[in-house]
């Protein structure tokens, strides 16, 4: 879920600006280019997961509010934000189509807090989730596949096509997980907090999406998340190869 509170033209120039930049240098290097032509199914699976999921679990809660709206679906079209799609090929992070929720049709078991964090939580969850299933796949085809697959074009490609799903979802995962709004992290964190604290947040919701926008188009928010992308991916990586042998 990604929704900023304030006048989205000025996010909408800057990532104009952003992407005719990158685009510059994908011109200049077909390499790079092709690297992101590569990665456009990983970020059509990424986005497409992570906001089904965001509306299944609030479906599994007791709120039709998705569902009702066509977003319990695995049809990317029903999910894709065009600006949010082209940042996260860009830029290696971005978002979907918020899937509206409402907390006060949540189950009465828990509170609507607890619930809105637990929702929040099933995107980032389901791209690492991901992440997982496709780095056993692609250890399972480097293992069992045979050389003649491995070296081949269309084995390349795929590997390539593999590894690019990875690493989109792991990107999008730890990036929804900053605490800052419009992120899920914000939301996640929200029951952990003392009543106070809850209280200032909520009233300073917006300087906090500034302060975020801030962050990512000076490209600290990048800085600030590498460690955890590098992290996360070594340790996947590790249980895949752990898990295959």
């Amino acid at each position: 879920m990604f929704n900023f509170s304030f006048d989205k033209r000025v996010i909408y120039v800057v990532i104009a600006i952003m992407v005719l930049t990158t685009l510059v240098n994908y011109i200049s290097n077909p390499g790079a280019l092709f690297g992101l032509l590569a990665s456009i199914p990983g970020v059509l699976i990424a986005i497409t997961f992570h906001e089904f999921a965001h509306g299944f679990v609030a479906y599994k809660l007791g709120d039709n509010t998705a569902k009702n709206e066509g977003r319990l679906s695995l049809n990317p079209f029903d999910h894709l934000d065009p600006i949010g799609s082209l940042m996260l090929l860009f830029a290696g992070f971005g978002w979907g189509k918020p899937v509206h929720v409402n907390p006060r049709n949540y189950t009465r078991k828990i509170s609507m807090e607890k619930g809105e964090a637990i929702v929040s939580a099933a995107g980032p969850i389901m791209n690492f989730l991901l992440a997982i299933v496709f780095t056993l796949i692609y250890y399972g085809l480097y293992r069992f596949a045979g050389a003649a697959f491995l070296s081949s074009t269309v084995g390349g490609i795929v590997m390539l096509l593999i590894s690019a799903t990875i690493s989109v979802n792991i990107g999008l995962g730890v990036f929804n997980l900053i605490p800052l709004p419009p992120l899920d992290g914000s939301k996640i964190i929200m029951p952990f907090l003392p009543y106070k604290a809850k209280e200032w947040f909520v009233n300073n919701e917006q300087i906090f999406s500034l302060v975020f926008v801030v962050l990512w188009i000076t490209g600290i928010a990048g800085m600030i998340i590498s460690p955890a992308i590098n992290g996360i991916t070594s340790g996947i990586l590790s249980l895949g190869r752990l898990i295959i042998g």
